[in-house]
């Protein structure tokens, strides 16, 4: 190795500004034409999976890696922008174990960045990602409403995950039936014998995700003949508040014999308190999430929850994503079926387990 210039500029082994190896390079390896790699790097059309292939393993050996940079000023970066509005809720991992599986066989990779729930933050995001010239923008729960994110769409194609619009024409919907969900959870509380139905929902004034469990929520109270019960308790994420508020619930005069949480982290965080303040889970007390991740199935948990496919909600949203990228201009808006997952904080010891 050497260095060359008075500022000390690095020159690689091969003579390559940097160390970088050249597309040059990988022509020459590969016995083909600049042109040809070229091709296989904007995935052009009529290019051979025996050239792809070729290429590829060129590009493989010799750690060929295209500078975003300079793909940037040639129209594409194949970078995508994936915003989430919390690192901590698992669910979200459930859903970028998805896009990631999308992207496996695409030239596509994912950047990922977090608004902390902040509308103020999330916008600061979008802008940054779209300075970076990043191709598309995946939203997680996003609370912006349909002018701001039309607005994104025009910059930049969008696909929303967990944001009901489907009337929407400039960007993409993938959804869980929110509103069916949560009529879900209350029939199965209903037919257990739990007639105090509480639900532990989120402080927020624009999340379609909100809007849509609570109205099923109510929609299933009323259908149950259980609407003098209905209570809808709301906390912010931080786990301090939602350890006072489920303290609250729990030792108040009218005390809920079930609470179903808006979503598994909340629902993991009652069952802890409800245990402090020694009651039984599902005895004294059935608790349900919404997510079906992970750490529902944990012994000491034994969770029962919404199962609405973050996997599947990832894939859909990272294939539409990408074809929106590549030209389609027609709306899609994509519904997952919701079931129910049963597990004992639910289900009376002497009731069968069940999957809805």
């Amino acid at each position: 190795m050497q260095t060359a210039g008075l500022k000390g500029t690095f020159v690689g082994e091969k003579g390559t500004r940097g160390g970088r190896v050249t597309i040059r390079e990988v022509a020459e390896d590969a016995g083909v034409s600049v042109a040809a790699v070229s091709k296989v790097l904007r995935d052009a059309y009529g290019v051979s999976d025996a050239l792809r292939a070729n290429v590829r393993a060129s590009m493989n050996k010799l750690g060929y890696r295209p500078l975003a940079a300079a793909r940037g000023m040639r129209g594409q970066t194949y970078t995508i922008g994936l915003l989430l509005p919390d690192i901590r809720n698992p669910f979200f991992a459930d859903i970028m174990t998805g896009v990631n599986t999308a992207l496996e066989r695409t030239q596509y990779r994912a950047m990922i960045g977090i608004s902390h729930s902040s509308i103020e933050t999330e916008l600061a995001m979008v802008e940054s990602m779209i300075d970076r010239q990043m191709d598309g923008l995946l939203m997680i729960g996003s609370t912006e409403d349909r002018e701001n994110l039309n607005n994104i769409a025009i910059r930049k194609p969008l696909v929303a995950i967990g944001h009901h619009d489907p009337e929407a024409q400039g960007f993409d919907t993938v959804n869980n039936h929110d509103q069916q969900g949560a009529m879900i959870v209350v029939k199965h509380l209903a037919a257990n014998g739990y007639r105090k139905i509480a639900m532990l929902s989120l402080i927020s004034s624009t999340s379609t995700i909100l809007t849509q469990r609570e109205v099923g929520y109510r929609r299933g109270m009323m259908e149950a003949g259980l609407g003098k019960y209905i209570n809808i308790v709301h906390s912010s994420q931080t786990l301090r508040d939602v350890q006072l508020t489920a303290r609250r619930m729990l030792t108040a005069s009218q005390r809920p014999d079930a609470i179903f949480c808006w979503t598994d982290l909340i629902a993991l965080g009652v069952i802890s308190v409800a245990r402090e303040l020694g009651l039984s889970i599902p005895e004294d007390l059935a608790v349900v999430g919404y997510d079906n991740t992970m750490f529902c199935d944990f012994a000491q948990n034994r969770l029962t929850s919404i199962d609405q496919s973050g996997e599947q909600l990832g894939l859909q949203a990272t294939r539409l994503l990408i074809e929106r990228i590549n030209g389609r201009n027609t709306a899609e808006h994509f519904v997952v079926t919701p079931r129910i997952v049963v597990r004992e904080s639910s289900t009376p010891s002497t009731s069968p387990k069940d999957t809805v």
